[in-house]
């Protein structure tokens, strides 16, 4: 089963980091935020595991992670906080209307399956996200049912951002 663990780790790191990142919006533009230091709260939950949350190689128990990032204004105005696209997972079908945006998450590599992302932006200081992602996982040569759900609240902080705040300009904006 490690390389069951290997995965979920994998899975855990790339949601739980909350990296915050930008879909375009070219039709249409929308302001989502203001530029600065953002605080990012991530919580996983597993409903479907290979293996137990908290076991060695498993998914971490206790799945709620927060972060903080900068964001200038350029990412601001170019969409909203989505996943990022990533490896073989991609964000598909984006529907983006004053104050949500909502997609299709879809992974077709080790991880395989599909996601509904929900989004919504009630003013310019708070962006609540939500993924229910059902799938399987490739471990050991089998296919492990999965099923997970992440939410996330963005909660803008400050104009200012100090040296130390990772800065999601290095991120891939999702394609």
């Amino acid at each position: 089963m490690r390389r069951a663990g290997v995965g979920i780790e994998l899975v855990w790191f790339f949601f739980s980091a909350a990296v915050v990142v930008f879909a375009q919006d070219k039709e249409a533009p929308h302001h989502y935020g203001k530029a600065g230091l953002w605080e990012v709260t991530t919580t996983m939950t597993w409903q479907k595991s290979p293996m137990r949350p908290g076991a060695p190689g498993g998914p971490p128990a206790g799945g709620t992670h927060t972060t903080s990032v900068c964001l200038t204004q350029v990412m601001v105005d170019a969409g909203a906080l989505l996943p990022q696209s990533r490896g073989q997972c991609r964000i598909q079908n984006k529907v983006v209307k004053p104050g949500s945006i909502t997609a299709n998450y879809v992974c077709t590599g080790k991880m395989k399956g599909m996601g509904s992302v929900e989004t919504s932006i009630p003013d310019l200081e708070h962006v609540n996200g939500t993924i229910h992602f059902v799938g399987t996982l490739d471990a050991d040569a089998h296919a492990q049912p999965i099923e997970w759900t992440t939410t996330s609240n963005s909660v803008f902080k400050t104009e200012q951002c100090n040296n130390n705040t990772p800065a999601s300009a290095t991120a891939n904006p999702p394609k």
